[in-house]
């Protein structure tokens, strides 16, 4: 079968990588975003799905806008009898849409109609929803609402975060889209609307989203450290001599206590080897690992040789 793939990030990977790897499909075209300026030295870089492509030699196609006439004429040129779509960034036009016999199946990471949008897997991390999975569907012109055709259901564990969450259902996505194309082949497998009740939405994730908030619950507060790992990053204000610091949390924990009489939320209340106390909204978050702007992630046993902080500092907000 003659299929393109339209693809950007590298949650996509191993579903390119299954179709490549697959005898019965030929990838007749790679189309993804731009190479876009990445990092403090603004470096032009390919995104993911370009530079596995290229590996396996497949004619890769980058439109800035896939709904501009010269990119829709491009797709029509490659003939495809299928479009698979996988985190690709931007949302197909009718014209796109009908241009391959078998519709563009999109294999979306949450299950659906719960988490559309940009960042189903950081919305399921954030309210700690004890199961996330995946989900083909075909396409239509709205927000992840075509009908659905597979699902695949994922227990997420106490110490995902949205790397390793990322990693398992991405895995899942590439097993479980051979198979939904399979049977949509043969014609045992029959599109399912969504049904209207159950649908929320996961906006896109900015960085200004990991700004923690300590008056928040302790349990609220992991959910985004979790679900904001390893971006935005969750962090926080130190106003120190030199003027107020950013310091990101990247490991924490709690204990099943209340918070300490008389503390305010983000106010240190014990500070050694095994943690940064820190009171929250219903009790304390225990820091183990953090980085100070302009230094490098460690261990709070190294931030504390390197850095005095006393009981009753209080982080916060940087104003």
């Amino acid at each position: 079968m003659r299929i393109v793939f339209m693809g950007t990030a590298d949650f996509g990977e191993p579903c390119l990588a299954a179709l490549v790897g697959s005898r019965e499909h030929q990838v007749v075209g790679v189309v993804t975003q731009p190479d876009r300026p990445a990092g403090r030295r603004q470096v032009m870089t390919s995104p993911p799905i370009k530079t596995l492509a290229l590996k396996h030699g497949l004619p890769v196609f980058q439109p800035e806008k896939i709904r501009r006439p010269e990119a829709v004429a491009q797709l029509r040129e490659l003939a495809p009898e299928l479009v698979v779509v996988v985190a690709y960034g931007q949302i197909l036009p009718k014209e796109v849409l009908d241009l391959p016999k078998l519709g563009c199946v999109n294999v979306h990471a949450s299950l659906l109609p719960r988490w559309r949008g940009a960042a189903p897997i950081q919305a399921a991390l954030l309210v700690g929803d004890e199961f996330s999975g995946v989900t083909t569907m075909l396409l239509d012109e709205g927000m992840d609402s075509g009908p659905m055709l597979l699902r695949e259901r994922l227990k997420i564990d106490p110490d995902d975060n949205a790397v390793t969450l990322h990693d398992k259902l991405a895995t899942v996505g590439g097993t479980l889209l051979l198979k939904t194309i399979a049977a949509l082949t043969d014609g045992t497998l029959q599109p399912t609307p969504q049904p209207s009740e159950g649908v929320t939405y996961a906006p896109k994730i900015k960085k200004e989203d990991g700004l923690l908030d300590w008056t928040q619950p302790v349990q609220q507060i992991l959910n985004r450290l979790r679900a904001f790992t390893p971006w935005p990053g969750l962090f926080t204000f130190w106003t120190t001599d030199a003027g107020p610091r950013v310091l990101r949390i990247w490991s924490a924990g709690t204990e099943s206590q209340p918070i300490v009489r008389g503390a305010v939320a983000g106010v240190v209340t014990a500070a050694d080897n095994h943690g940064i106390v820190i009171a929250t909204g219903d009790g304390v978050l225990i820091v183990r690992e953090l980085q100070m702007e302009g230094s490098r992630r460690m261990s709070v046993a190294e931030f504390l040789r390197g850095h005095r902080l006393e009981t009753g500092v209080k982080f916060g907000r940087g104003v």
